[in-house]
């Protein structure tokens, strides 16, 4: 198995990267997908949430009310590290049964983990690439208020609350610019491509 990890900061260009590596053949991961199925009613995680958070943060229907618990742990350092780690542990668990199985599937399979907070979580996985999607901030920003309907002070916030991208640079194998146009940075995704064993031609 060939494992790409793919990050880079919000609106930053991320999902087409992966859309165009998912059409060349390869599996694609998404961590923040799996840290919402951890989550949901009937999974382990949650009753250790409700254990530790009480009711308040189950909604009616037996879900986790995320506005609940968001108001508990962001203004809580020691609740959100508590929740981090019931939460953190069952999304790697998660990530290592499908890495199994995909491999299990193709044992030359590629797959793309797909992780906004790669840098930050300091994630026990070994990859054989790091990708990062890199855009100016300005171009993100716009992004964000012109396809997400956000106030660009809200923007400016998030964009402030990730790693820098210095940082991601760092622990970066390859870098994709999705500052230009479309087409620029399928060129760019592919031309990473071709260097991928297992990865289809290009169409």
């Amino acid at each position: 198995m060939y494992l790409i990890g793919l990050t880079g900061g919000i609106a930053s260009g991320k999902s087409t990267i992966a859309k165009r590596l998912k059409k060349r053949g390869a599996v694609h991961l998404d961590a923040d997908r799996l840290a919402r199925e951890v989550v949901e009613p009937g999974e382990p995680a949650l009753e250790r949430i409700r254990a530790r958070f009480g009711d308040a943060v189950i909604a009616e229907d037996g879900s986790l009310n995320r506005p609940a618990l968001g108001a508990i742990v962001f203004t809580d350092p020691a609740a959100l590290a508590d929740l981090n780690g019931i939460v953190h542990p069952a999304v790697q668990a998660r990530t290592r049964a499908l890495f199994a199985a995909a491999e299990a599937e193709n044992p030359n399979a590629v797959v793309v983990y797909d992780v906004p907070l790669l840098v930050e979580a300091k994630l026990p996985y070994e990859f054989d690439a790091v990708v990062v999607a890199e855009a100016p901030a300005e171009v993100r920003i716009e992004r964000m208020v012109r396809l997400r309907q956000m106030e660009r002070a809200e923007a400016e916030r998030r964009i402030g609350a990730q790693a820098t991208d210095a940082e991601r640079r760092a622990v970066a194998t390859h870098l994709i610019d999705t500052g230009g146009t479309l087409l620029d940075t399928l060129a760019t995704v592919d031309a990473f491509a071709d260097t991928v064993p297992g990865l289809d031609t290009r169409a």
